[in-house]
């Protein structure tokens, strides 16, 4: 026979486990500073303008 588990128990943990993924996700998504988002954002601008610019006229 298997072991008994507490079936309130692993859905508690499952939740806790799923909670801290997202807490991590968000630390790193809003906990950055000022500069930090600008020279983020700064660098997908430039990302997206240099793809823009390697783009073929297909006319």
């Amino acid at each position: 026979m298997g072991e008994v588990v507490n079936l309130r128990a692993v859905r508690k943990a499952k939740a806790r486990d799923a909670h801290a993924v997202e807490a991590q996700a968000n630390r790193a998504k809003f906990g950055r500073t000022k500069g930090e988002k600008l020279r983020e954002a700064q660098e997908a601008n430039r990302a997206a303008r240099l793809i823009d610019g390697a783009k073929r006229d297909e006319t």
